[in-house]
Formats: C-alpha cells, structure tokens, sequence
C-alpha cells in the first residue's frame, strides 16, 4: 500500500444529469476494491461547473447508488465547500513557485495557437506569464483578471503503472501549464481532484479511459504538493450494440431508467460487472461473491459492449429466483405507471405462472394487465383466429363456464373438454380464439391454469362479446 495505511476509493461525479452506465461500473469497481481490502470507499461531487450542476442530479444519482447497492463510507463531499481549502494550496504553489499567474488574453492566447499551427507546432501555451530566472514579465495589465497556471516540469517523463493498462509514460514537453483556476477563483477539475484525493487520503483511483491524458498533470501536482500518488486504473470505454461508443442515444440512459423498467439492481450490477472484468467463466454471481473475487486483476484493455439481450437474459434469471413477494410489489409498481392500481396480495399468485417468459417486471406487468383491464387483440389475431367458424364454440364455451359451481383449473379444464365434444374442435382450435379473446394474444401458458386467476365474469363478459 507504499504511503497508505488503508484501501480507499472514491467515485466522483459531476452533477450535471443523471448517474449513467459508464460511471455506474466505475463505482462498481471502486466499492468492490474498497470492500475486497475492507477499505473506504467515498462519494464526491465534483460541482464546480457550477452554471450546469444540478441538486436535483445530485439526488438522482444518490438515488442511483442507493438502487444498486452501493454504499459509501463518507459523503457526499461537495467540491463547491472545499473553496477555502483550494485557494490555500493555490496560494502555496504559488509563494513556492509551482503556479503563476497568466493575464494572457482570450484573443493573445488564440493568435498564439493560430501561429503554432501554421507553423505545423503542437498547439501549448508558450508560458509567456511563467516566472522564469533572467526573464522579465510585462506589468499585470489593467483590469485583466488572471487565471492561475500551474509551472509543470520542462524537462523528464511521466510514468505510472496503470492497473488496467499496465505502464504509461508521457513526456513532459507534451504536456501544457494547465490553468488550475478559473479567473473568478474557482479551481479547474484536474487541480481540484488532486487536491480532494490528496485531503481524502485516496490510493485508488479507477476512472474511464478519457483520463489518460489528464493524469500526467494530475502526477505532477502530486509531485509538487508533496502528496503520495495514489494508484490509477483507467477503465475502457463501454460501445453501444451498434458498435459505437455508448451515449445517451445508444443506452447511456439513466440507471433509474432502468431500476423504472422493471430491471433488478442486483442483475444490474452483475451484468455491469462483466463489462470489463470477469472470473473465469461465471457469469451469475452476487455482490458478495464480485467482493470476494475482486481484487483488481482480470481487468479489460479492450472496450466492452453493452449488449441490451444479455442484460435481460441476465435480469430474467435472477428474477425467476427472487422471492415471489417482491416480485409481486415490483409488479404493482410497473401496474400503477398503466393506472391499474391493485395490491401485492391480488398478482402474487399470479407471477409464478408468468415469470419464466419474462426479463423484467414490466415485461411481466405487461402479461398480468390482462387481469384488471381489457387487453386488445391484434387485428391480424382477431382475422386469423377468432372467425365465423369459431364464434359458435366459444358461446358454447361461455355457456360451459358460466355453469361452473367452482371456478378452479380442474372445473375449467373440464368445461373446455366439455366443449370440444359438443363442437367437434381440437383443443388448439378452441383454445387459441379463447386466448384472443380473454387475454388479447395468441399464446399463453397453459389455458386451464390462466383462466384460473381471472374473476369469473371478465371471462365471460370477454367471451360473449364476440
């Protein structure tokens, strides 16, 4: 652990929308970590765009982390609180000569990189401001608020052991004297979260592959604070099904989109899981069992792809597992959002009958909606099998039905055989139209055993209407 007496992560979002898949598996990873070494794992929020940042998207990813499972030690840490604690190691680069500050312009600095380019040069900051031996700077002009930059090394490498990608080396002429603060005082993202990771005692940070280029100036302001370096692991991008990467118009949707489609948090951080990291072959496992496996190696270089039919194959394992009770009261959530209010006592009994056809408790809302309300047929299911030949049958069927001292599938399968003698049908020629009719599609489980959980009346009122 070198300079750290303890394990500790963090996951660090912005607060300008919703927690979405890519951070979702990072905070993944990181509370796995923390938990695997009985670590800390912390929640901050970097919330210095403050014109984009949101309460209500600090709520919902809260929200979020709470859905999955995710619990953190400390937090929520807001960036915007900690402004003193900036400044004062601002102040302290500064007296030290490791910062400066730049009255160069909108309009210098554009011309300056307009002249780079013509000249086929990498387009930096040519440090004109930077305090230098045997340089004179021009007097602060008038009324000029000055960024702060950072006096990055000149000269040497930067090297880290990534724990996803192995060893990184950039050289320091590649790398800019990074604005640390805005003119206003406030502190950019890459000298703030060193800061933070270096007060929060940070020696693990795991984060997406757009940090790479941000690491060699986040190492250098360690270096010059003093700080010890945390370890830094830069995870893969995710690709939509379509093979590009992930965005909020290829499934980077919401995490709560996806807890108010019916999906299980714990078949949600499973599939996560896989998204770059796995155990040999196991594909089903519980958050304990990801603990206890993840210590950091069999990580991925390569992007991972979100694959939507996975997800679901995944979702619907683990819901034919769960208890029927919760299962229930997911369903009647799902049921509310179509305006069918009822209660866990009147779809329990129902689930067992549907739960291995569906993915999501939405999906199995969809199939036990037919039990409170009208559920329309296809016009191509009514053509096709609920025909002039048919109707005949199915009143006989009504007639059979409305008889039944006792409505149970043993009453109504006998009445169902009662009808095919007196009609002359096969068993897929009546029960197929009653299906259409009764439950608005053309394949269910057993008919006996779905007419069962039907109050009595829907059946026949549906049957004579045709």
């Amino acid at each position: 652990m070198s300079s750290f007496d303890k394990i500790r992560t963090r996951i660090a979002p912005s607060p300008t929308g919703f927690l979405h898949l890519g951070t979702a598996r990072t905070a993944l990873y990181s509370w796995a970590y923390a938990r695997h070494h009985g670590g800390d794992f912390v929640l901050r929020i970097e919330d210095t765009d403050v014109a984009r940042s949101t309460q209500d998207s600090v709520d919902q990813i809260i929200a979020a982390m709470n859905w999955l499972g995710l619990s953190y030690d400390e937090g929520p840490i807001y960036q915007m609180q900690r402004l003193d604690r900036y400044q004062a190691v601002i102040d302290q680069l500064i007296a030290e000569g490791r910062a400066y500050r730049c009255y160069a312009t909108p309009e210098e600095l554009n011309a300056m990189k307009d002249a780079q380019f013509a000249r086929g040069e990498k387009r930096l900051y040519d440090r004109r401001w930077r305090p230098e031996p045997g340089k004179t700077l021009p007097p602060p002009p008038a009324g000029v608020k000055p960024v702060v930059r950072f006096a990055n090394p000149v000269e040497g490498d930067v090297t880290w052991d990534d724990v996803v990608k192995g060893p990184i080396t950039i050289n320091n002429r590649e790398i800019d004297d990074l604005i640390i603060a805005r003119a206003d005082g406030v502190p950019t993202y890459n000298f703030a979260v060193v800061v933070d990771d270096w007060d929060m005692r940070i020696s693990h940070v795991f984060r997406g592959d757009e940090h790479v280029n941000n690491t060699p100036w986040q190492i250098n302001i360690f270096n010059a604070l003093g700080a010890p370096l945390p370890s830094f692991g830069h995870l893969p991008i995710i690709l939509g099904d379509d093979g590009l990467k992930l965005s909020k118009r290829r499934g980077a949707v919401s995490v709560m989109d996806y807890a108010a489609d019916g999906y299980l948090p714990e078949a949600m951080l499973n599939y996560l899981a896989r998204l770059g990291w796995s155990h040999g072959d196991d594909e089903l496992f519980s958050a304990e069992q990801m603990v206890a496996w993840f210590d950091g190696s069999h990580l991925s270089k390569s992007p991972a792809q979100w694959d939507p039919a996975k997800l679901d194959w995944v979702n619907g394992q683990y819901l034919k597992q769960i208890d029927e009770g919760r299962l229930a009261g997911l369903v009647v959530e799902q049921l509310a959002g179509k305006g069918i209010n009822v209660g866990v006592e009147a779809i329990q009994p129902k689930v067992s009958l549907f739960k291995d056809r569906c993915a999501t408790a939405a999906a199995l809302a969809d199939w036990l909606a037919m039990y409170f309300v009208p559920v329309a047929a296809s016009a191509d299911d009514l053509a096709t099998h609920v025909t002039d030949a048919v109707r005949p049958a199915l009143s006989v069927l009504a007639e059979r039905l409305s008889a039944l001292a006792e409505w149970n599938k043993v009453s109504i399968q006998q009445a169902l055989k009662e009808t095919l003698a007196a009609t002359g049908l096969k068993m897929p020629q009546l029960a197929v139209p009653v299906r259409v009719v009764v439950c608005g599609r053309a394949q269910t489980p057993s008919l006996d055993a779905v007419l069962e959980h039907f109050d009595k009346k829907k059946v026949l009122d549906r049957l004579q209407s045709f």
